[in-house]
């Protein structure tokens, strides 16, 4: 059995297809790990959730702040501003087998951990207070959330980018604000922790005093090895024990999956990609 993790999707169904070739992914031996975002931007959404979705157990996929935006969108929010790519949604949103699809989606977990590979998945970042034991638990407050009869409550209220930084007094709807932004939207923070949401670039065109989360000096989870995605300007990107799958599919780069070994380094896989939309 091989374990494959696949960068941001967004739609790039065909892509993904051309790439489970290349690997040779066999659904019946082989499992995949999906960094998050698999909708959005691209140009068929319906087909990639439909495909993740009948995977079963052999795909975890773990949520991005797409899939989030898309389930908060299914919730009819008028407090949301329907932004020029979310008409991509429109064939999930319409589909005949939309509930069934969004129920899965929201069922996804923010972050996921093999003991027995070495590593752990999740879509953007982990603050540098937070070990990997911490992580894990913040992480299911919200999954419980998204996952109980009020998750439209909390869909309506998930937006903003306050508070910045890490406590453990945080409680409600700040608490959960935080650890969703850490999970699905981070990029940037300075030593202390705060948050640097309007940071998008690639590394070198950040102010100071922010560094990419996972270049924090004594990141509580340093000696983990985590696999993430989200990040398109980062492109591929191995360091600090970090790996960074989201090539820019969508944008016209490349789809990348990475061959996860227990004693050996990761081995990355590649396709080009005729892109979506202009970067």
């Amino acid at each position: 059995m091989s374990v494959y993790a696949i960068g941001d999707l967004q739609g790039c169904y065909n892509e993904l297809r051309r790439l489970l070739e290349k690997i040779g992914f066999d659904p019946a031996r082989d499992k995949l790990w999906l960094a998050g975002d698999l909708v959005n931007r691209g140009p068929d959404s319906l087909s990639t959730l439909r495909f993740i979705k009948n995977l079963g157990n052999r795909a975890v996929s773990v949520l991005g702040n797409h899939d989030l935006h898309l389930l908060a969108l299914s919730q009819n929010s008028t407090s949301l501003k329907v932004k020029k790519a979310d008409p991509t949604l429109t064939p999930v949103l319409t589909a005949k087998d939309r509930d069934e699809l969004l129920d899965w989606l929201r069922h996804r977990p923010l972050m996921h951990r093999s003991r027995k590979l070495g590593f752990s998945l999740i879509h953007a970042g982990l603050p540098p207070q937070w070990d990997i034991e911490t992580a894990m638990s913040v992480a299911k407050e919200v999954e419980a959330v998204l996952r109980s009869a009020h998750y439209g409550d909390f869909l309506r209220q998930m937006y903003g980018n306050k508070p910045r930084c890490w406590s453990d007094r945080l409680a409600g709807m700040e608490r959960l604000r935080f650890i969703t932004n850490c999970f699905t939207r981070m990029r940037y923070c300075d030593p202390w922790g705060n948050l640097a949401l309007g940071e998008k670039g690639p590394p070198g065109a950040q102010s100071s005093p922010y560094l990419p989360w996972f270049q924090i000096p004594g990141r509580a989870t340093r000696q983990e090895r985590i696999i993430f995605g989200h990040w398109s300007t980062l492109g591929y990107h191995c360091s600090d024990n970090t790996w960074a799958l989201d090539s820019g599919c969508v944008w016209g780069g490349s789809l990348t999956a990475l061959k996860l070994r227990k004693t050996k380094s990761p081995k990355p896989f590649r396709i080009q990609c005729p892109g979506a939309l202009k970067p």
